[in-house]
């Protein structure tokens, strides 16, 4: 049987996950990336960043997007959120602040849900420092809607 999620379980299911599908339109047609995220409630914002490249370009452009996270067990043993909402970019010292909020955030669910203390994470950062500043966006979400389904 598959369910509708209610908000509170939603919004959970985003926190508890750092890699997602992001959905955008470029050109008139669809596109999905999977990202690393971080989902900081306190705001109600998903934080991310990347080089600039087609998807940094085509958000700037249109910035009406979508993210889509899966916990998924089996076949018959799944839930998944869709957050729809508005793409902005951080700037300055605000994007310093929450490219750490990022990176913090993300290593303590790596930490919490694989019990690895994992280092990889603030090296990736550095990376992307030498192929140029990266873009740190936010996505404000608007609404969220999900579905699970669990066989009995």
């Amino acid at each position: 049987m598959i369910l509708k999620l209610g908000k509170s379980k939603c919004y959970q299911l985003l926190q508890n996950n750092f890699i997602g599908h992001l959905a955008y339109i470029y050109n008139n047609h669809p596109y999905i990336v999977p990202i690393t995220y971080f989902y900081d409630n306190s705001a109600n914002t998903i934080i991310g960043y990347s080089g600039i490249g087609h998807k940094i370009k085509a958000l700037r452009i249109n910035s009406a997007v979508s993210l889509e996270v899966s916990e998924i067990d089996s076949v018959n043993n799944w839930r998944s959120v869709v957050a729809y909402g508005v793409y902005d970019e951080f700037i300055g010292s605000t994007a310093k602040i929450n490219l750490h909020k990022f990176t913090e955030g993300v290593k303590g669910l790596i930490k919490w849900k694989e019990g690895r203390d994992l280092k990889f994470l603030s090296e990736f950062s550095s990376k992307i420092y030498k192929e140029g500043t990266p873009v740190v966006f936010k996505i404000d979400i608007d609404d969220v809607t999900g579905r699970e389904r669990q066989f009995m």
